[in-house]
């Protein structure tokens, strides 16, 4: 089952169910996902969604700091459900040794040896850690092996 049908399925299952809050959190989910698809004309597959998500799950984190700076206890919680809800749609993260394996792998097949080479090693690891793991510490752990 692709992760569109999934997140269909579950939203209908919350209807079913009255579960208000995973209802509204997935029916922002299926809008932020239509919206891409009508803006740029493709139907997504399950890269785009995973990155529709991880974009949504950014958005609610940046949120919650900024109601916690503006002492808002209330939208900080709804926030952290959106989040909750929408992690159970990632895939299961990679642990840190399987990470570094990946990692230097890319950075061999490449041929990767200065931090010019960068480019090429990240856009191999995309495709295989999108929804896994945190780009931007990877994007730091190829950094520092490029450069030491």
């Amino acid at each position: 089952m692709n992760l569109k049908a999934r997140i269909e399925g579950d939203m209908k299952a919350a209807l079913r169910a009255q579960e208000k809050l995973k209802l509204d959190s997935i029916r922002m989910l299926r809008a932020a996902i239509q919206r891409r698809e009508v803006d740029e004309r493709i139907e997504l597959d399950d890269a785009g969604v995973l990155s529709v998500i991880q974009k949504l799950i950014k958005q609610s984190q940046d949120a919650v700091t900024q109601f916690r700076a503006g002492n808002r206890e209330d939208l900080v919680e709804k926030e952290q459900r959106d989040i909750e809800i929408l992690q159970a749609y990632l895939p299961a993260p990679l642990a840190a040794s399987d990470l570094d394996k990946l990692v230097r792998a890319a950075v061999a097949e490449t041929g990767a040896a200065t931090v010019r080479d960068m480019g090429q090693v990240m856009g191999r690891l995309k495709s295989t850690l999108q929804g896994r793991a945190d780009m931007a510490a990877v994007s730091q752990k190829v950094k520092s092996l490029l450069q030491g």
